[in-house]
């Protein structure tokens, strides 16, 4: 399945001229990576993968629509799912890439 173009355009967007910042494609979708560490995916599903602060991860999942990460029947720790109807409005989608990326931030670079 092929992710939604538009809505990787509007993360590129939200991206804005962030350094550091890579594209690649994986798990069915386009990674957003940062300095070599995946900061945000374009689900393949729809929707958005955001990475983030395990130790913050409850409150990411608080937020309307957000739903822990599950692959191959396990949850991803550190990862949270947001539906496309979770991230339409653009201050919602750059409230999410912004997390993913200052997440990302605080690893080493690879």
């Amino acid at each position: 399945m092929a992710y939604d173009e538009d809505l990787a355009n509007r993360v590129r967007e939200a991206l804005g001229h962030e350094p550091g910042i890579t594209e690649r494609r994986m798990f069915g979708g386009l990674a957003m990576m940062l300095c070599g560490n995946m900061a945000v995916v374009v689900r393949g599903a729809g929707g958005l993968m955001v990475r983030v602060d395990p130790a913050e991860a409850e409150r990411a999942l608080a937020e309307p629509g957000a739903d822990a990460t599950v692959m191959r029947g396990r949850e991803m720790r550190g990862w949270v799912t947001v539906p496309p109807d979770a991230c339409e409005r653009d201050a919602d989608l750059a409230r999410w890439v912004d997390r993913g990326v200052r997440f990302a931030r605080t690893l080493p670079a690879k």
